[in-house]
């Protein structure tokens, strides 16, 4: 019924039906011109004809009048109404996807916060809603716009604790964990977090030093605002959660970049000469050590041998002194027999047979002495040479044992100087 009521005005009003301002169809014969005007007083007519005969009136649509008290203009008037009623409430139904949040206001004010899915509200004008996407990832930069190499002075330049001026660019992601905050506790909102991250960084980067804000202390210096950010915007009640601080750039200013490149490689050469000193004394230090351990022991081995040595030859003194005590001469002979013997087993030595008729001995000392050690223990028997011309060439003189004859005289001195020993 609605639906052929408005398709009827609609056809009456409608500024683009064709045959506006030409009259019904075999009126006046087709004599009218297209751009004659519409006769107003009929088109009204026609229309309130049009509504009395829907709403049930019978006759008097000429007058352009009808009956209000009649039983079918009520019920007509009753199912418009109902109709209206039921759009309007209708209207109050809205859907949340899914990682967002609508609030709905009442006249205006905060009413509550409905989750995701189909929810209903009271129709405008007595509340409405906004859907705010709290899952998604915002970003705040900080210094820059878009790229770091489109920097923002007058956020990034700050001053540190030793007076030396830092160039740094950083973004902030965050995310809404109350919508109701986000909307009606602040105005501009992201202009808010930015403001909230200079203040956060200045304070940070202010009580730290040049060094530490430009290469170790990074890290933590991005930790610090994080944690600064999170405690300012919780006082505000702006209903964000900080997730995470980027630093993009870190720098000194661009006027001094140059100088400070310089600055930065003579420290670099400086660690690594320590390092390579430091290496060095590490190799170096390990092997003197080592080196005087050695001669440590070593000389304690020396000490404990002399020392033993001199002990036993003591302790052997003692015995041969005991026993020479007891026999005197017998430990002379031994002794000396010994002592005889200790050195021509380090000496070469020449057998010479003196009953040879002759007045020169000759003896080979040159081969003797080229011969070296090994022929230093082979007895050597030599040719008669001239006593006074024998001179020794070399270091090694060697020994020249004398066998007398069997003669009388010999075996005579011999005896008497056994006889003076005893």
């Amino acid at each position: 019924m609605i639906g052929s009521l408005l398709k009827r005005a609609g056809a009456i009003l409608s500024l683009n039906d064709p045959q506006w301002g030409r009259g019904a169809k075999g009126d006046n014969d087709g004599k009218k011109t297209p751009d004659t005007p519409p006769d107003l007083e009929q088109v009204w007519k026609d229309l309130n004809q049009r509504i009395a005969r829907f709403l049930g009136q019978q006759g008097g649509g000429d007058k352009g009048n009808f009956n209000p008290d009649s039983a079918g203009a009520r019920m007509g008037i009753g199912a418009l109404i109902l109709i209206f009623i039921f759009v309007w409430l209708v209207s109050g139904v809205f859907i949340v996807q899914e990682g967002q949040t609508a609030v709905i206001t009442t006249f205006g004010k905060y009413s509550h916060v409905t989750g995701a899915g189909m929810n209903w509200r009271w129709p405008y004008p007595i509340q409405g809603h906004e859907i705010v996407n709290v899952s998604q990832v915002r970003t705040v930069e900080v210094g820059y716009r878009s790229s770091v190499k489109n920097k923002q002075a007058n956020e990034s330049l700050m001053l540190t604790d030793d007076e030396n001026i830092v160039d740094i660019q950083f973004a902030v992601q965050y995310k809404l964990k109350n919508a109701a905050e986000w909307l009606y506790s602040n105005r501009d909102q992201e202009e808010m977090i930015r403001q909230v991250a200079e203040t956060a960084i200045r304070e940070i980067v202010g009580k730290s030093k040049m060094d530490f804000v430009l290469y170790e202390g990074r890290e933590k210096v991005a930790l610090d605002v994080g944690s600064l950010m999170q405690q300012i915007l919780t006082r505000y009640k702006a209903g964000v959660q900080i997730t995470n601080v980027t630093m993009q750039g870190v720098q000194p200013p661009e006027q001094v970049q140059a100088a400070f490149d310089d600055a930065v490689k003579a420290g670099q050469d400086k660690e690594r000469q320590k390092n390579e000193g430091q290496a060095y004394a590490n190799e170096i230090i390990p092997k003197a050590r080592g080196e005087a351990s050695r001669t440590l022991q070593e000389a304690e081995g020396y000490r404990s041998r002399i020392v033993a040595n001199a002990e036993g030859n003591a302790s052997r003194f003692k015995q041969v002194l005991s026993e020479y005590q007891k026999a005197p001469a017998v430990t002379r002979d031994r002794m000396y027999l010994e002592t005889m013997q200790q050195i021509f087993t380090s000496t070469s030595k020449v057998l010479m047979d003196t009953r040879q008729t002759g007045n020169m001995i000759y003896l080979p000392l040159e081969k003797m002495i080229s011969q070296g050690d090994p022929a230093a223990n082979k007895p050597v028997t030599a040719a008669a040479v001239a006593p006074n011309s024998a001179q020794v060439q070399g270091e090694q003189i060697p020994t020249v044992e004398m066998r007398y004859g069997k003669d009388s005289r010999s075996r005579d001195v011999r005896d008497s100087r056994d006889r003076e020993t005893r």
